[in-house]
């Protein structure tokens, strides 16, 4: 029997009240070449039930009951039993639009250079929905092409992972999900990056992606903003290398990357902040300066952080006009 194109991995913990609209969305897709992995991380409620009468009525279904272990060990378990050429991602709380894998799966045809792709989303129910999480979708959704993605990859993580189609090689490679102190999302996306592959996106909402205050990313201390500052440093040293790091926000942002590069052993030569009355004061030792001075160093690496997306457009334009490229010379990071 020939394996499927697409092996989705679907980690359920506790869904049973929207596991069968999940399911709905994949078994209804145009493109029908597919399995769907369901690993029951141990839930309480009629998960098992709901996933046992589905796998009684699709033969495209596994269903896999595990005690509870969490998200990674879960992912970890599906990919290990999947058969397929590409791996997708979905959650049991979401919903995929009908053709989102047919045409997933045309554009890494398409696009043999990239490893991964994913799409735009769309936040659900709308009364759930608040006003960062919609600039975050804003956000999540203007970030499409692979220069976009290489640019904005630590401003936060780029592809919404629910939506993720990934070559099952380029997975292996890079070790698959890993149980780490950040998110394991963006853990792979970022190991992907830095082993040289490109990851692109659909600009079209093919996902959408429920909200709500029982989130991993609302509850767990991995997807707080402290983990993913440790995520992103951790990963930006081999960027940085040894080359003395200029912040660009003399704010709360900007001093909390400092502190956590600093626990890295990286040096910090300077702030860059257009307030004149922090202009000439130190931050942990280190001088605030005017962007004309900062410029003035060499052999430097900058990094924007500040958590505006007009201050971050502002500063980008500073580099520009000075001959800075990202991310070779320069990133943003919030």
């Amino acid at each position: 029997m020939r394996p499927p194109t697409v092996s989705i991995a679907l980690p359920c913990r506790n869904a049973a009240a929207t596991l069968d609209e999940a399911l709905d969305s994949l078994v209804a897709q145009s493109c029908s070449d597919f399995e769907i992995v369901a690993v029951d991380d141990g839930s309480t409620d009629r998960t098992a039930a709901i996933l046992a009468e589905w796998v009684s009525r699709d033969d495209r279904i596994k269903a896999i009951t595990v005690p509870p272990s969490g998200i990674v060990s879960a992912l970890q378990t599906a990919a290990e039993t999947a058969i397929g050429r590409l791996l997708a991602r979905m959650d049991a709380d979401d919903v995929a639009a009908r053709d989102r894998l047919e045409r997933q799966v045309a554009f890494l045809d398409h696009h043999p250079n990239l490893a991964a792709c994913g799409t735009g989303v769309r936040y659900i129910p709308p009364h759930r929905v608040r006003d960062g999480a919609r600039r975050y979708e804003e956000w999540i959704n203007s970030v499409v092409t692979p220069e976009e993605i290489e640019r904005d990859l630590y401003v936060e993580c780029p592809i919404p992972h629910p939506t993720l189609l990934i070559r099952r090689e380029a997975f292996d490679e890079v070790g698959g999900y890993r149980h780490t102190e950040w998110p394991e999302d963006y853990d792979l996306i970022l190991r992907l990056s830095q082993a040289g592959h490109r990851l692109g996106k659909l600009p079209d909402v093919l996902l959408q992606w429920r909200e709500g205050p029982d989130r991993l990313s609302r509850t767990d201390v991995r997807y707080g903003h402290d983990a993913f500052r440790r995520c992103k440093v951790h990963y930006l040293s081999h960027r940085i290398r040894d080359r003395p790091v200029v912040i660009w926000g003399a704010g709360p942002v900007g001093k909390a990357f400092a502190l956590a590069l600093k626990r890295k052993d990286h040096v910090i030569s300077a702030f860059v902040d257009v307030d004149p009355r922090k202009i000439g004061q130190e931050i942990h030792g280190t001088p605030v300066s005017p962007a004309c001075d900062a410029l003035q160093l060499r052999d430097t690496y900058a990094l924007a952080a500040v958590g505006s997306a007009e201050g971050r457009a502002a500063i980008r334009d500073e580099w520009r006009r000075a001959g800075l490229h990202e991310p070779d010379d320069c990133c943003a990071v919030a």
